[in-house]
């Protein structure tokens, strides 16, 4: 099967007592298992009491976690099947391996995350994405998938099934994935450019416009001014020609996301084409993404509130800043999963790379989510301090309903689902 070798960082993580990719959490678990077929997991679900799906590490909290056993799918060796422009995929395979190996077939997925490194089964549990007015979250071109439920049976939901929109983003409450199947197209070509020179004025009034500007576009702040006046950068990822950014000048040279890091690590830039899965995702598969250590958080808001969230971000400048390596702002179009931050409307996230301090980075947090708009929605892969969120979603009991279904005894709960799910 076509797989990325773990990068330096995650050594240590495959160990049982190992930690989140960003060393952000410790698990506690008692036990790591890696199960080879579909058979192992039943027999595992069947056999344990209390156990937990693993994916790529890529989160930071105790998302993931349990007193039992987590259960790894990176050795179920399984080379993916292209059937027309549906490809079958094994859960625990990454989105980088399974991009290279579409494009070598004249195929392309629609979008990808900043990350190539994130498995697919963990990425669409947790309903991450890209960037994209026009482009859904990596959870919309999931057309089947299957699972192990709490009872050890191997479930299928398709697409149009009555389930379907509801264990897609799944958190990993209803079982664990094995395979899913996505919708592919024909494969495409890329140009990223990096406006420099946004200013605050023209990122607040023509926020819309310039997230609309591009096949994928994200803007890049710290939220408070350059030397020159400036405040952000906007790299733009575009299929056709690229339209123009109020105010800004295409840079020059690389950039790193991250001000003042060697860009070797990310995605080529300066307009030169070349194929979407080169271009689509900020970092290199070969390389550490981001810097490695740090936290994450992000918040999807309605798109008729983005200018208000921005605000609200912008009046804590002063206090953002010395814990923030970055802010990314992206778009994401609407989706009908139910727990997906997109559910029912188009959505602008504002995502947070922080330093490594969870004290001081949970005090900001605690105070951002009073300011943000009443609608907004966290990233469930990252961290976020609000418990209270049923009444953003309109499907919330209804998955609950779900779970209760599919793991009647509870088995891949914990306290992670306890906090946020109640």
């Amino acid at each position: 099967m076509a797989t990325i070798p773990p990068m330096p960082h995650e050594t240590a993580a495959h160990q049982p007592s190992g930690s989140t990719w960003a060393r952000s959490y410790a698990y506690t678990a008692r036990e790591l298992v890696r199960p080879r077929s579909v058979e192992d997991v039943r027999d595992l679900v069947l056999r344990e009491p209390r156990l937990r799906a693993l994916g790529s590490r890529h989160s930071f909290t105790d998302l993931a976690d349990t007193p039992g056993v987590l259960v790894s799918l990176d050795e179920m060796g399984e080379e993916p099947t292209l059937a027309g422009d549906i490809v079958r995929v094994p859960g625990g395979m990454r989105y980088g391996a399974i991009a290279s190996w579409l494009h070598e077939r004249g195929r392309a997925l629609a979008n990808l995350a900043s990350l190539p490194h994130i498995s697919i089964a963990g990425a669409v549990a947790t309903g991450t994405h890209g960037s994209g007015l026009r482009n859904g979250s990596l959870a919309t071109s999931v057309t089947a998938l299957e699972l192990v439920d709490g009872h050890g049976s191997l479930v299928r939901l398709e697409a149009g099934a009555a389930d379907f929109a509801g264990a897609v983003v799944g958190l990993g409450a209803l079982g664990i994935v094995t395979h899913l199947e996505l919708r592919t197209e024909p494969t495409f070509q890329v140009t990223q450019t990096v406006h420099e020179g946004l200013s605050y004025p023209d990122l607040h009034e023509h926020l819309v416009e310039i997230l609309s500007a591009a096949y994928s576009v994200s803007i890049f702040t710290r939220w408070t001014d350059e030397p020159d006046g400036s405040v952000a950068k906007v790299w733009q990822k575009s299929r056709t020609t690229p339209a123009e950014i109020p105010g800004t000048e295409p840079a020059t040279r690389a950039h790193h996301v991250i001000p003042g890091l060697d860009p070797a690590p990310c995605t080529d830039q300066l307009g030169v084409a070349g194929p979407w899965h080169e271009r689509l995702p900020h970092f290199r598969p070969d390389f550490e993404p981001s810097v490695g250590s740090e936290l994450q958080s992000e918040y999807l808001v309605p798109i008729e509130q983005a200018q208000e969230a921005v605000s609200a971000v912008r009046s804590m400048g002063d206090r953002v800043a010395p814990l923030l390596l970055v802010c990314e702002i992206r778009a994401i179009a609407a989706d009908d999963l139910w727990l997906s931050p997109a559910y029912g409307t188009d959505t602008v996230g504002l995502h947070f790379t922080w330093k490594p301090d969870l004290t001081g980075v949970r005090a900001i947090l605690t105070d951002l989510e009073r300011r943000l708009p009443s609608g907004t929605r966290p990233h469930w892969g990252k961290v976020f301090t609000s418990t209270d969120l049923g009444s953003r979603y309109p499907r919330w009991d209804d998955f609950k309903d779900l779970v209760a279904r599919f793991d009647p005894d509870r088995g891949f709960w914990n306290g992670w689902l306890t906090r946020v799910l109640g």
